[in-house]
């Protein structure tokens, strides 16, 4: 039995784009689309939200999910990460008396991630006996056509000359992280204090239609865009 614990951390404070985790997507606050993909998935034992933001904390309870308590000032932070909120509240739930076997973190960024995405990383993480399922998708344009800049801007060996005459087509795949799904045994984010393990983790490929991160209102207008036009 895999014991899993979904964790949707959302803090209050957003300078790109404020209250961005309570903003209106499609008729629903932007956690609302986290917490529901997550409670669509049999296999996910408890849906939390770590947040300091009690706005954040009611709309979180109303959509179904757990927030046991406020995230501490220190773990709100900018200079706060990821893992450091995914530890604290490990470390929260047992000293309840409650253990999982696998851990997962839900972005509430990525609102275009599915229920079906996240049952393809738990598959994933049991067909392959993962230590972690971390989810990517194509790269939009590969990243052997990009360069740094010297400060005359001359572009003089800006791409290889052997890629200079190569079509984009002909071009290897490269992946990017898209920050939607990081599945983690709980033992192994306890032991080397990573979303990413070192060792037998694998890729769970999204669509790009499924992979935009929100940081800014641009990124928050094309989720709304790709929602209004139902594309899969």
């Amino acid at each position: 039995m895999n014991r899993i614990l979904a964790i949707i951390p959302a803090r209050g404070g957003s300078k790109r784009l404020p209250r961005k985790n309570v903003l209106p997507l499609a008729g629903k606050p932007l956690i609302q689309w986290a917490i529901d993909a997550a409670k669509e998935v049999a296999s996910i034992d408890t849906v939390m939200v770590s947040t300091d933001c009690p706005e954040i904390a009611e709309i979180s309870k109303q959509c179904g999910a757990e927030v046991p308590y406020l995230r501490s000032a220190e773990l709100s932070s900018d200079t706060a990460s990821s893992i450091d909120v995914v530890l604290d509240v490990i470390r929260h739930y047992e000293s309840q008396g409650q253990v999982f076997d696998s851990i997962l973190l839900l972005q509430p960024t990525s609102p275009l991630r599915t229920a079906a995405d996240i049952e393809k990383a738990v598959a994933l993480m049991a067909e392959k006996d993962a230590n972690g399922v971390v989810s990517v998708t194509e790269c939009e344009h590969s990243p052997l056509w990009c360069n740094t800049l010297p400060d005359d801007l001359g572009m003089d060996n800006f791409i290889p000359e052997e890629l200079t005459a190569t079509r984009s087509q002909d071009l290897p795949t490269y992946y990017r992280l898209n920050g939607a799904v990081y599945l983690v045994k709980t033992n192994v984010v306890k032991k080397e204090s990573t979303l990413f393990p070192k060792q037998k983790s694998f890729a769970l490929v999204m669509d790009n239609n499924h992979s935009v991160d929100i940081d800014n209102e641009l990124d928050f207008r094309l989720a709304e865009m790709i929602k209004a036009s139902k594309v899969d």
